[in-house]
């Protein structure tokens, strides 16, 4: 009997806004999309949460047995600068300022992308489609709609029809919106003219002549909305209907709400069974945001190169940092909360390195096998890992009794105590050992140093002591560290 069949799991779906017995489209198999980054800046901290909270849910279901297809995007194209519909491509403005190709940009950020969620040992998905590289499947679920009635074209673009859609079915059925209530708050906005009513949202937007990204099409040339790339993908990969869909809470509404009415208005069918919404994560108490500067970049975690921070953190401190709060709950992020879950991550490394040495007797004071069962009992319930990890500190307390003769374990429940403690901390959780986990090179301690001269060359410029301060710089420079002043103060890179 396979394991997941032995253990059932229930799911928070958003949709029914209850924990739900999970069951598979097809015995054995799941069909998981999560939503994926716009690549036109550095992948952000809560960005990195979410994907982390979807890596837990893929590791978890391959460690049950099932044979996953975990499809994740990128959106390179299509995604405007705000939910109204407005504004330049997000990835054709970076291009702009930066001076390069569109796709220059994509491959810059989608490189950072990878390279950090490889940082945070996260797996890599079965497939990862691109916007661009599904243009022609676009198109033709926009005929699709229009056939039936339920989009229109006007002026080279072309909409979604809620009102119509709603005749019929529910636009709000994720959210939990009333057509009235966003009729009723509606505000007016250039550009909406076009469509018959504000609610409705974009298909295919035509493009004018200074924008650089577009395709032909039926209706001219244009580009996708931002909506429609994520129905195109699921469906091609998973089908029309399949198991889960996941992604951030500020997508639940408008992105995944207008995803279920374009899978309706398609295909008839509610194309997820369960929807995963993952919560967000703040700084210090207040929200991330650059404009304020509070606002931390992974690299910069792992460097301790950030005000925010006193030192650096190996990645799996903060892997093992965000595990610790549940992925519907809102966590804050900061330097005391990384210095604690450091500790704690210490401790449970150090357990485990001392599980092989443990004596063996004839009786157990720990038993093992409800313990395990408890493990699982927590992420069978929605992927509980703050209560997974209760439980793996309730097995280091047993194994430092039993390490100082305080308690005993036989030879057997140490083998099924080493297999589970090592399955549930590296394989579910995705952690790595602290021999693995060293920041920044193996030195930790060469962030707090650099930021320590950066500080005294600060000093020496302050006094106008610029023999002091080149000193410094050139030294540096030496040793394979490259100082960068900029307006918000100076970082630096090793190279």
């Amino acid at each position: 009997m396979p394991l997941y069949d032995q253990q059932p799991l229930y799911i928070y779906n958003s949709l029914s806004a209850k924990k739900e017995l999970f069951k598979s489209v097809a015995p054995g198999l799941v069909g998981m999309y999560v939503c994926g980054p716009t690549v036109y800046n550095k992948v952000h901290l809560g960005n990195c949460r979410t994907f982390i909270s979807f890596d837990l849910v893929f590791r978890y279901l391959q460690h049950l047995g099932y044979k996953v297809r975990y499809v994740r995007n990128i959106t390179d194209a299509g995604h405007l600068e705000n939910d109204a519909e407005e504004g330049e491509d997000r990835i054709a403005k970076k291009a702009r300022l930066e001076e390069l190709e569109p796709m220059e940009i994509v491959q810059k950020y989608t490189v950072n992308f990878h390279d950090i969620l490889r940082e945070f040992n996260n797996h890599p998905p079965s497939i990862e489609p691109t916007a661009t590289g599904h243009i022609v499947e676009q198109i033709e679920i926009i005929k699709n709609i229009i056939e039936k009635g339920l989009a229109y074209e006007s002026n080279g673009s072309v909409y979604f029809d809620v009102m119509k859609y709603n005749e019929s079915e529910h636009y709000g059925i994720l959210s939990g919106r009333k057509i009235e209530d966003l009729i009723a708050n509606t505000r007016e906005l250039s550009g909406q003219s076009e469509k018959k009513n504000p609610q409705d949202f974009a298909l295919w937007k035509k493009a004018e002549p200074q924008h650089i990204m577009r395709w032909p099409s039926p209706w001219g040339v244009g580009f996708p909305g931002w909506h429609l790339e994520c129905t195109a993908m699921s469906t091609k990969y998973l089908g029309d209907n399949f198991d889960i869909h996941g992604g951030g809470m500020d997508l639940k509404f408008p992105h995944h709400e207008c995803e279920i009415a374009q899978g309706v208005a398609t295909t008839g069918k509610e194309p997820v069974n369960y929807w995963m919404h993952a919560n967000m994560l703040t700084l210090n108490g207040k929200k991330m945001a650059k404009s304020t500067g509070n606002n931390i970049l992974p690299e910069e975690i792992f460097t301790g190169n950030s005000p925010h921070l006193s030192k650096a953190y190996a990645p799996s401190v903060a892997r093992f940092f965000m595990l610790q709060a549940h992925y519907r709950s809102i966590l804050d992020f900061s330097d005391e909360a990384l210095q604690a879950a450091e500790k704690g991550f210490d401790r449970l490394m150090e357990a485990i390195e001392a599980l092989d040495k443990l004596p063996t007797n004839a009786t157990s004071d720990f038993q093992v096998s409800e313990w395990k069962q408890k493990c699982y009992d927590a992420m069978n319930d929605d992927f509980n890992s703050p209560i997974l990890i209760a439980q793996l500190f309730e097995a280091v307390k047993h194994i430092n009794a039993i390490k100082s003769g305080k308690e005993q374990i036989t030879l057997e429940d140490k083998q099924e105590l080493i297999d589970s403690i090592n399955a549930f901390t590296f394989d579910v959780l995705g952690l790595k050992t602290k021999t693995q986990t060293k920041a920044n090179n193996g030195d930790e301690k060469t962030p707090s140093l650099v930021n320590m001269l950066i500080n005294l060359r600060a000093e020496a410029r302050a006094n106008k002591d610029f023999a002091t301060s080149d000193k410094i710089r050139n030294q540096l420079m030496e040793m394979g560290v490259e100082l960068k002043d900029g307006p918000d103060g100076t970082s630096f890179v090793i190279k």
